[in-house]
């Protein structure tokens, strides 16, 4: 170099015009920019030289101000594809010449800038510049517009969030959900947190923690405050799939034949419906047949046929096989099948023609079964009653429904029969959740009325005859059994006080139930074979038992084998499980929110169970809500005591709840 040369080099990464000023030591050279900085540089970092005139630092400006007219990109491309036929490489002066037909210094250093910050049509080989073949170019061009469409969806995103933020109206693109769904996950599974979802939060100004996450989501009005995580966390498919709507508009709009021509017609049967004013899906009914003076009734368990509407291996079957169960949350139902026709043609609804599976039972006055029969039947529900309804019924003696205390007399002697035989009855307390849309929570103590004594009974009733009738056939079915429990000596349950806490104690030691192709006992219910089959509409396993036990009525091959069936049977089981356990902690999240909301409230709680004595920790039952909680005491207490406690600390998200003791002194004191 001399002095004056104007020259180009890399500082930290950028491109810097400079002057040489004068040599330093024998290899280095101190070169000045336009700002007046001095740099120490060695000739090999010089990138290029500006041929011509002798410079000074002053004149840098003025240089990069001349040749900015000359730095559109659009240019190479021209040059590109004259050169590019003929494969030939080319000096910036050589570019310059192309483009500007000029190879003035300024220019030939324009064509220098316009190749060197190129990234489509050339690339650097020596001293010279090739360009890249068409497919190169081509390739180039998809990444850099799929680049460019990442950083426009990462602006719109983070424009949404501030609009969501700032309670406005947003429309999510799919692009916004896949970055949301990111961050689901960070709550969802904390361990998964991934650099995309550290960006993603830090993009909306948040720390990278799962409770950062969920509170962005809450704020952003994606997540509500008390968002299901436990059934976010599941597999459970909270919606349909497209093709499983269709299926099931396609049968409402165009209902097909019944392939069951020989149902027997019992419509001139008077059936009771009995259950839960705010239940759905109605699938089982009862009714009564009087044969005679001289001989018993016979009950008829009226149970809704949904294989009227399902094919074993549809789309309806294969989705129902996929979510096992009916899931009933505080927050509502998500149905095992599509809603409109789980309520409605699968259902037995009252004043309508019904597809049923019926099965028909005399007792014995011991009240064994003494005679059964199954059959494909229609039916024409009589009335639909609520629990409330049956026991005002019965309390009041209602003469001109007979049947209702019919049911009640033979339900009962069921229940002795079973007793005898073995079964465990335990009757610990029971509640109902409701979260309304206004989020407020309700919980209903269940009473062990007679009328749902009345249904259970019946219910266990049809199971025991599909037990029974899958044994004499030697049927693969899905037997469900329980292993006999070890249960406390006699003398040691005494000392326990009579009711819940004694019913818990027994509780502890019952195994848990089994489910097989073949029979086998059911301890707690006496029997000696079992099959659940009164909830097609909403347990999967007792539609399977439908399937079998329909084909093997009308003579036909049975649709699932041995082998089939206990493959679908584990992978369901598995599946319910995990429901189960959903609806468990969804139900536990509600109690402790409104244990939450009810913090100025005291409680009276019984004593029921140890879970460390050594470490006065213990499980208590508040009585009016029928919920079991873990506490420590302050102070000696025995089982079967009763407290009242008030909440101090409760966090529904973290599981986490707390209470003290309220003394005598403090409840008479409220009291006054």
């Amino acid at each position: 170099m001399e002095k004056g040369t104007l020259i180009e080099f890399r500082l930290q990464g950028e491109r810097l015009l400079a002057v040489a000023e004068r040599p330093e030591g024998k290899k280095d050279w101190i070169v000045v920019d336009g700002k007046g900085q001095s740099h120490k540089i060695r000739p090999q970092r010089v990138e290029y030289t500006v041929s011509g005139n002798s410079y000074e630092p002053t004149d840098i400006p003025s240089f990069i101000e001349e040749i900015q007219p000359y730095l559109d990109p659009s240019n190479l491309e021209i040059a590109w594809e004259i050169l590019v036929e003929e494969g030939e490489s080319v000096t910036p002066e050589q570019m310059a010449e192309l483009l500007f037909s000029d190879r003035s210094p300024a220019l030939c250093y324009a064509a220098h800038t316009l190749l060197c910050q190129d990234k489509i049509y050339f690339k650097k080989k020596g001293d010279n510049y090739e360009p890249r073949s068409l497919n190169q170019v081509e390739e180039i061009k998809h990444q850099l517009e799929v680049e460019e469409q990442k950083n426009r969806e990462k602006s719109e995103f983070i424009a949404h969030i501030q609009q969501a933020l700032a309670r406005e109206t947003v429309e999510w693109t799919d692009s916004d959900r896949s970055r949301l769904e990111v961050i689901e996950k960070v709550v969802l599974e904390p361990d998964s947190n991934s650099r995309l979802a550290q960006e993603i939060l830090a993009l909306a100004g948040r720390a990278s923690a799962p409770g950062s996450a969920f509170e962005l989501l809450v704020d952003i009005g994606w997540w509500s405050k008390h968002e299901n995580l436990f059934l976010r966390r599941s597999s459970y498919p909270v919606n349909f799939p497209k093709k499983v709507l269709e299926v099931a508009q396609s049968w409402l709009q165009s209902p097909p034949n019944d392939f069951d021509s020989d149902r027997l017609d019992l419509t001139h049967l008077k059936v009771y419906t009995i259950d839960d004013e705010s239940t759905e899906e109605i699938d089982d009914g009862l009714s009564i047949e009087y044969l005679g003076e001289e001989r018993s009734p016979r009950l008829w368990i009226h149970i809704a046929d949904p294989s009227r509407i399902v094919d074993p291996g549809d789309e309806l079957d294969l989705e129902a096989r996929r979510r096992s169960t009916s899931l009933y949350l505080p927050t509502g139902m998500i149905s095992m099948f599509p809603t409109e026709l789980a309520t409605g043609p699968m259902s037995l609804v009252q004043g309508q023609v019904c597809a049923a599976l019926s099965f028909g039972v005399i007792l014995s006055e011991s009240g064994a079964v003494e005679e059964y029969c199954i059959h494909s039947t229609l039916i024409k529900p009589t009335y639909r009653l609520t629990y409330e309804d049956v026991d005002e019924m019965l309390e009041l003696g209602v003469l001109k429904e007979p049947e209702i205390a019919e049911l009640a007399k033979q339900a009962k002697r069921r229940r002795e029969w079973r007793k005898a035989q073995g079964s465990i009855q335990i009757q610990m307390p029971e509640s109902t959740i409701k979260v309304r849309e206004d989020e407020e929570i309700t919980i209903e103590l269940l009473d062990i009325s007679q009328s749902r004594q009345l249904v259970a009974e019946m219910m266990i009733l049809a199971g025991e005859v599909a037990g029974s009738y899958g044994k004499e056939h030697n049927l693969p079915l899905p037997f469900r059994g329980q292993p006999q429990p070890e249960l406390p000596p006699d003398e040691e349950l005494s000392l326990l006080p009579a009711g819940p806490v004694r019913f818990c104690a027994l509780r502890r030691c019952m195994p848990r139930s089994e489910m097989g192709i073949t029979p086998v006992r059911h301890a707690s219910l006496g029997l000696d074979s079992y099959i659940q089959v009164t909830s097609p509409i909403r347990r999967y396993t007792d539609l399977l038992a439908h399937f079998q036990i329909k084909a093997h009525l009308k003579d036909d091959p049975l649709p699932f084998s041995s082998e089939e069936l206990q493959e679908i049977l584990f992978s369901v089981t598995t599946s319910a499980y995990e429901a189960t356990l959903v609806e468990r902690q969804t139900n536990r999240y509600w109690g402790l929110e409104y244990l939450r909301r009810n913090a100025d409230r005291s409680w009276q709680v019984l004593v029921l169970r140890w879970l460390r004595e050594d470490d006065n920790l213990g499980l208590i039952l508040l009585e009016d809500l029928g919920l079991e909680l873990p506490h420590r005491f302050e102070r000696s207490v025995a089982l079967g005591d009763r407290l009242e406690v008030q909440v101090t600390r409760a966090d529904p998200h973290r599981d986490e709840i707390r209470f003290r003791e309220v003394a005598s002194t403090e409840i008479q004191s409220t009291a006054s």
